[in-house]
């Protein structure tokens, strides 16, 4: 079972929008960080937008004013906005998510997930 499942993205023009979401699939017992980052050909990967336990929201500084991170702590899913895409927004963008497991097999665990990544892509 993948435990971040991802979806949305693909190819807007430059000053559109793009929705993305992320499930964290398993037998979730806490989630204490869940969020985006993205890489960029030949950058490094970067923070986009993140929920911390203490229930504060990170943002880069790309996605200030732009991006909106919003949740739905029943599903477990997070949900990233893209407003205004500029050309320097095209990259992978990855679901990560810090949580726990309760699995009738293996127990309690606390691991960090990636998801496999989703393109986004601005252009005309």
């Amino acid at each position: 079972q993948v435990p971040l499942v991802e979806s949305g993205g693909g190819l807007v023009q430059p000053g559109g929008s793009l929705r993305l979401s992320c499930t964290a699939t398993g037998d979730i017992v806490s989630i204490y960080r869940m969020g985006w980052y993205r890489q960029a050909p030949g950058k490094q990967r970067e923070l986009v937008a993140v929920f911390n336990h203490d229930g504060s929201t990170d943002y880069g500084d790309s996605a200030k004013g732009r991006f909106t991170l919003s949740r739905d702590n029943a599903k477990n899913e997070v949900y990233l906005q893209m407003n205004s895409l500029k050309f320097e927004d095209t990259a992978l963008y990855y679901c990560n998510a810090d949580l726990a497991h309760d699995h009738p097999v293996t127990g309690w665990g606390r691991y960090d997930y990636w998801g496999q990544g989703l393109q986004v892509t601005v252009s005309t």
